[in-house]
C-alpha cells in the first residue's frame, strides 16, 4: 500500500489510519539536545499524532553500510508476516555520516555520525556538535514513544539491530539511561554483531566451554578496549559509567541474542581483528559464547535463538517464523 502525500505534509488521516510502507515518504524527525539537531527515521506512523490503534514499536537499526531505508523494507516485511502493521509502529533510524570516507547527502540540521564504525555502533560522539553521542537518538525516540498523548495504548518496545545494528544494540542494551523512566517494558533483540562488548578480561577458550585469561593478551594489547570490553570508555555515552553499573543494568535488562544457523564465514564485513577473534571465530560461535557468558557470570536471563539455514541476512533472520513472535510480541 503506498499513501500519497508529501515528504513535509502528511495527510494525516491517512497517515495514522494505514500505515506508510515507501522510502520515498515514510520519513519523519527525531529533535536532538533541544535542536537546532535533529536524526530522521523511517516510520510506518508519525511520531507526533495521536494514535490509540498502535500498541507495539518495533526499532531496527541498520548494518554498517547506513542503509536504513533497506532495513526499513526488511522490518515492514516482518511486520506483514507477523501480521503486525496495524498496530506497530516499525522505525528504522538513519545514522548517517558525511564525516570521513562517508559521503551521506543529510537533510538540513541532520546530524552527521562519525563515519568510524566503532564510533557510532558504541555511543560514540557525533561529528556534528560532541553535545550528542549515536545512543542519544535513541533514547529520545524511546521518549518520544512513550508519549501518551501520541500513543496512549503503546504496551511494548522492541529495539533490534542485525549486524553492526547489531553491534549497536549490544552495547545499548547495557548503557542506555531510558529504560527504566518510560513506564514500558523494552526489550532487545541483538543480530549476528562482528563483536559484543565484553564485561571482564576473560575470553571464551575454543569450544567455550569456559572462560579464562586471554592467552593471547600480548600480541594483541587492545583485546579488552571500549568497544571490545570495559577499558579505555574515555569518550562517549558510557564515558561516565563503572564496569559494575554496565553489568547491573545489562543482567536486568531483557536481551535475546538471535543468531543464525550459517553465519560461520568472514563474509559482510566480518571483523577479523585480534580484538573481535579474541571472542571467537565465527559471528555465530561469538554469539553463544557471549549469551552463555552473561548468563554465567553476571546472572543474567538473556535468551539465544538460532535462526535455521540464516547466514549473515537480515531480510532472513528478521522473517523468519520463530523471530516474529520476538519482535512483535503479543
Amino acid at each position: 500500500m503506498k499513501l500519497a502525500f508529501s515528504l513535509l505534509l502528511f495527510t494525516v488521516s491517512a497517515f495514522a489510519a494505514s500505515p506508510c510502507l515507501s522510502t520515498a515518504t515514510c520519513t519523519d524527525w527525531v529533535t536532538l539536545a533541544g535542536g537546532p539537531w535533529r536524526g530522521k527515521v523511517y516510520t510506518t506512523y508519525p511520531l507526533n499524532v495521536k494514535n490509540p490503534q498502535i500498541t507495539r514499536a518495533f526499532i531496527m537499526v541498520h548494518g554498517t553500510n547506513r542503509d536504513a531505508d533497506n532495513y526499513f523494507r526488511t522490518a515492514i516485511a516482518a511486520a506483514f508476516l507477523g501480521s503486525a502493521l496495524e498496530d506497530t509502529i516499525v522505525i528504522a533510524p538513519r545514522i548517517a555520516s558525511a564525516a570521513g570516507n562517508c559521503h551521506d547527502h543529510l537533510d538540513p540540521d541532520e546530524v552527521s555520525w562519525s563515519c568510524s564504525g566503532d564510533s557510532w555502533r558504541s555511543g560514540g560522539t557525533s561529528a556534528s556538535t560532541d553535545k550528542l553521542t549515536s545512543f542519544d537518538f535513541v533514547d529520545e525516540l524511546l521518549r518520544k514513544l512513550a508519549k501518551r498523548d501520541s500513543f496512549p495504548n503503546l504496551k511494548s518496545i522492541v529495539v533490534a539491530g542485525h549486524s553492526a545494528g547489531g553491534q549497536y544494540v549490544n552495547r545499548y542494551s547495557m548503557a542506555n539511561q531510558v529504560h527504566d523512566k518510560l513506564g514500558l517494558p523494552i526489550t532487545y533483540v541483538v543480530a549476528n554483531p562482528s563483536s559484543y562488548a565484553w564485561l571482564d578480561a576473560t575470553r571464551p577458550n575454543a569450544d567455550a566451554s569456559m572462560f579464562t585469561a586471554f592467552a593471547g593478551a600480548d600480541k594483541c594489547p587492545n583485546y579488552d578496549r571500549w568497544p571490545y570490553g570495559m577499558e579505555n570508555r574515555t569518550g562517549g555515552y558510557t564515558a561516565k559509567m563503572s564496569v559494575d553499573q554496565l553489568k547491573k543494568q545489562l543482567a536486568a535488562r531483557p536481551v535475546t541474542y538471535l543468531l543464525g544457523e550459517i553465519d560461520i564465514l568472514p563474509l559482510g564485513g566480518f571483523d577479523s581483528s585480534c580484538s573481535a577473534m579474541a571472542q571467537g571465530p565465527t559471528r555465530r560461535a561469538r554469539g553463544e559464547a557471549f549469551a552463555k557468558f552473561v548468563n554465567q557470570r553476571i546472572g543474567a536471563k538473556h535468551n539465544m535463538q538460532i535462526v535455521h539455514l540464516c547466514g549473515h541476512n537480515a531480510r532472513c533472520m528478521f522473517t523468519d517464523e520463530a523471530t516474529l513472535p520476538l519482535i512483535f510480541p503479543k
